[in-house]
C-alpha cells in the first residue's frame, strides 16, 4: 500500500504539470485578436479596479508569474509580459485576480497569508522531528512531525479556493473589458483550468503523503 501511495505522489503532480505545459505550449503560439501583450492586459485590468499605482514588472523564468502581496507588485515572466498571445492574456489576468483579491480582503487569501509563515516553519522541521522521533523511539515526536506535515496540506487546501477564485475573476475582467473574442474563450478556459489542476494535484499529493506517514506510524505501533 505504501508503495502504491508513493507512486501516486509522484505521478499526480507530474500529470498536472504535463497538462499545464501542453495547454500553455499550445496557446503561447496563438496570437490574440487585439494584439495585446500580457502587460497591456494586466494594466487595463488593474486600472479598471482602481489599482493604477500598482507596478507590473518583468521577471525571469518560465511560468514564474505571480502576485507579490508584500510589495504589491505583479511579476510576469518575459513570455507573458511581452507576449501578445492567448496564454499571455490568461496568465496576466489570473495574476490580476490575486491583486483584486488582496484589495478586497478576500477571506481565503488573508487566511493563507496568516498561515504561510507558520506552515513554512512547520513543514521545514517536520521530517527532522519525525527522524528524531524514530531515533528516540518516541511516538509523540513522530506524531508531532506528522502534524507538522499536515499543516502543509491545510495550506494547500486554503490555496485551492484562492486560485480558483482568481481564475474566475480573470475571466470576468477579460469579459467586462471586452479584451477577448469568442473564439479565444476556449483557450483562456483551457489554460486557467490546467493551472487549477496543479493546485488540485498539490492537495491530493499532500493528502497522500500524510496518509503514507500515518500508515508507516501505524506499522510501528503494531
Amino acid at each position: 500500500m505504501n508503495g502504491i501511495i508513493f507512486v501516486l505522489i509522484l505521478i499526480i503532480p507530474a500529470l498536472a504539470s504535463l497538462a499545464i505545459n501542453i495547454s500553455y505550449g499550445k496557446y503561447k503560439q496563438i496570437e490574440n485578436e487585439k494584439k495585446l501583450s500580457g502587460y497591456d492586459v494586466a494594466r487595463m485590468i488593474l486600472d479598471h479596479n482602481d489599482l493604477k499605482d500598482m507596478y507590473i514588472v518583468e521577471t525571469k523564468g518560465n511560468l514564474t508569474d505571480h502576485y507579490d502581496p508584500n510589495k504589491k507588485v505583479i511579476r510576469l515572466s518575459s513570455d507573458i509580459y511581452h507576449g501578445e498571445t492567448i496564454a499571455a492574456m490568461a496568465v496576466a489576468a489570473h495574476e490580476c485576480g490575486h491583486a483584486i483579491q488582496d484589495k478586497e480582503g478576500y477571506l481565503y487569501m488573508r487566511f493563507r497569508s496568516i498561515l504561510y509563515p507558520i506552515v513554512n516553519i512547520a513543514t521545514g522541521l517536520s521530517y527532522a522531528i519525525i527522524g528524531i522521533g524514530i531515533l528516540l523511539e518516541s511516538l509523540n515526536l513522530i506524531w508531532l512531525g506528522i502534524a507538522c506535515v499536515g499543516t502543509g496540506l491545510l495550506f494547500q487546501i486554503v490555496t485551492l479556493p484562492v486560485e480558483i477564485n482568481a481564475s474566475a475573476r480573470a475571466k470576468k475582467e477579460l469579459s467586462l473589458l471586452k479584451l477577448t473574442e469568442n473564439s479565444e474563450e476556449q483557450g483562456i478556459k483551457s489554460i486557467l483550468t490546467a493551472a487549477a489542476s496543479t493546485y488540485v494535484a498539490g492537495v491530493l499529493s499532500s493528502a497522500l503523503e500524510l496518509i503514507r506517514l500515518i500508515l508507516i506510524l501505524g506499522n510501528k505501533e503494531e
